[in-house]
């Protein structure tokens, strides 16, 4: 190594010399760098590329376009267990990142709603949240949601009378806090599972379900397709049971307890 003493005593070609290998160093870094670089461009960068796009294209973060719908599932048959009201199994299309699709128990389908003030639909859907017709989204509807938790959905004969919790207002627009988990998400593996939860429902007209969310992908493997299961009584009684008239006393529904939101 040479300091300022020693290149000061050096002859003009000594320090040309120097100045000519400590060119061809700096020059030798920078091949081995670019060197480095390529490699890396060539082994590393495109099996991480295909990562990335396994990832993106994976069905929980495969996001539509704005608005675009993706295809659902088709219809499936009613199941009837003994002693109890027929449910029904569903798949409410909810891709679209700003329309809402509304889902209405009486007709046991999705509507369509000019008036979201109104009292034609009970449940509404995008993506992953899902609001009721009551509270904070619409003061004229009396929809609210009970959490029965883990249950299994059969054993379930009736809906509490009291305690639903309704759409609350947040900073940017309307939720319903018991809804806010219906699913887990696996950051593993990236992927949504809908909870064994079931939820008791009071419509937007005071009648009363029981819903258990199945799914959350389309038949396409897109995300935003929520399948449920649920059961409607029409007649405006809380039991699910067959035959069932008018509403249960409050001793005979079952007992409100706290509920996580």
């Amino acid at each position: 190594m040479f300091d300022n003493k020693n290149l000061a005593n050096l002859s003009e070609k000594d320090l040309a010399a120097f100045e000519k290998k400590k060119k061809l160093w700096r020059n030798l870094f920078l091949l081995n760098a670019c060197i480095s670089v390529l490699l890396v461009g060539i082994f590393w960068l495109p099996s991480k590329l295909m990562q990335m796009d396994d990832f993106l294209n994976s069905p929980s973060v495969n996001r539509p376009e704005e608005g675009k719908i993706a295809k659902s599932t088709a219809p499936v048959p009613e199941v009837t267990t003994a002693n109890q009201i027929p449910s029904q199994i569903i798949t409410v299309n909810a891709s679209s990142e700003k329309d809402w699709a509304y889902f209405d128990f009486s007709r046991g389908s999705v509507v369509q709603i000019h008036d979201p003030s109104s009292l034609e639909w009970d449940l509404a859907f995008r993506r992953g949240k899902v609001i009721s017709n009551g509270g904070a989204t619409n003061k004229f509807g009396k929809a609210g949601l009970f959490n029965l938790k883990e249950s299994d959905f059969d054993v379930v004969a009736q809906a509490p009378l009291e305690n639903y919790v309704q759409d609350q207002t947040t900073k940017t627009e309307t939720q319903n806090p018991i809804l806010l988990k219906w699913y887990s998400y696996n950051y593993l593996t990236h992927k949504l599972t809908a909870k064994k939860n079931v939820y008791a429902v009071r419509t937007a007209d005071s009648k009363f379900a029981k819903v258990q969310f199945m799914s959350f992908y389309c038949e396409n493997k897109e995300t935003g397709c929520i399948k449920m299961r649920y059961s409607y009584q029409d007649n405006g009684s809380n039991s699910f049971l067959n035959n069932s008239i008018g509403l249960a006393s409050s001793s005979a529904a079952l007992s409100p307890v706290p509920q996580d939101m």
